[in-house]
């Protein structure tokens, strides 16, 4: 009988996140702060996210940032995932190569997402942060970050495509099960949101939209820290546990 699934143990679950910026030999140019056109500095992103991730995005040097041991007995609820052999997908080119893919699918929230919501919500938490804002767009990262709020005890604004909002009632029941507070953008709560609904009163929204108002709630609330679930350096960082896994 063939081999469908390639399990791994909890043992097996990676100890540290590969931060491969530290091994290019071109490294990307750095960042430039807004307002100074100058290089950015690790300090420049304490006002909107926590130290221990704005630590990772501008760390060029560690090539293995130690995972900590809260985020990985966390991860242990659905990591490690399964290593699944695509037969039917190989039938289907009719190709004589083994095609293999991650199912990340098996996490409480059904995607890759809870690896980073995770990491990101225990550094919120270790600095004392109370609250924390996002953006979402389909809600797959919504739905990862307020499960992770949940679990450190965090309180979660999530600002969410307007359109997809409509379309995707389900989604953000999920993130309101979990104790999130899901606001349809743009909306009426943030300068950035009242502008462009005077503008643009039908306006369906977008995820920059979204990013402007969670950006402007977690500048303006005391205590909280803004958290993204794509893009920047850390975020690929805590995504290494499949890579990590896959290759075990």
């Amino acid at each position: 009988m063939s081999t469908k699934k390639f399990l791994l143990e909890e043992k097996d679950i990676p100890t540290a996140w590969y931060n491969i910026v530290a091994d290019v030999k071109n490294k990307p140019l750095p960042i430039l702060n807004p307002g100074t056109k100058q290089p950015l500095k690790e300090e420049d992103l304490y006002p909107l996210f926590s130290k221990g991730v704005a630590h990772q995005e501008m760390n060029t040097t560690d090539a293995w940032i130690e995972i900590p041991e809260e985020v990985r007995e966390l991860y242990k609820v659905w990591r490690p995932t399964p290593l699944v052999r695509a037969y039917g997908l190989e039938k289907m080119l009719d190709t004589p190569a083994h095609i293999y893919f991650k199912n990340e699918s098996v996490s409480p929230i059904g995607s890759h997402k809870l690896n980073s919501a995770i990491a990101q919500a225990y550094y919120c938490k270790q600095e004392g942060t109370t609250n924390i804002t996002t953006e979402t767009g389909a809600g797959q990262w919504g739905a990862a970050l307020s499960y992770a709020a949940k679990a450190f005890g965090l309180k979660l604004a999530v600002y969410m495509v307007k359109v997809s909002y409509h379309q995707k009632p389900y989604r953000h029941s999920i993130m309101q099960t979990f104790g999130a507070q899901v606001i349809a953008s743009p909306s009426m709560s943030t300068k950035a949101g009242r502008k462009i609904l005077t503008d643009h009163p039908n306006y369906q929204g977008s995820l920059g939209t979204a990013i402007s108002e969670a950006v402007e709630l977690a500048m303006q609330t005391p205590n909280c820290k803004y958290t993204l679930g794509s893009v920047l350096n850390h975020v690929m960082l805590h995504q290494t546990v499949i890579g990590l896994e896959a290759e075990k």
